[in-house]
């Protein structure tokens, strides 16, 4: 059975750009609209199976990319720390501009 890797929807907001568009938007159909293999097959013309394969060959992309840049690793880690900042203030009852600050720095982190 073929089945869903989420963290595939997750790179797809980071690396979707520099995939081709047909890619873009199969894997789009299939992550985020969760259309099915024949749904998705039906809508851009191809077999079942042509959908399964574009959809592994776009999903090895985006992991290729992750591997080399890096980028959806570095946006959790500071996402994390931004949260931990931001615990630790409010439990050191940190000045609050500070404390606006930081939180400010997790909604950013957060997009």
């Amino acid at each position: 059975m073929f089945e869903k890797n989420l963290e595939i929807g997750f790179l797809l907001d980071f690396y979707g750009d520099v995939l081709s568009e047909r890619k873009r938007t199969v894997l789009d159909y299939y992550y985020n609209d969760d259309l099915s293999l024949a749904e998705i097959a039906e809508e851009i013309g191809i077999s079942r199976q042509g959908v399964r394969e574009l959809i592994k060959k776009s999903a090895d992309e985006l992991l290729f990319y992750e591997e080399k840049l890096g980028l959806a690793r570095r946006f959790r880690e500071a996402e994390e720390q931004a949260r931990h900042l931001l615990e630790m203030m409010e439990t050191a009852r940190v000045d609050g501009e500070i404390r606006d600050a930081a939180r400010r720095l997790m909604e950013t982190v957060k997009g």
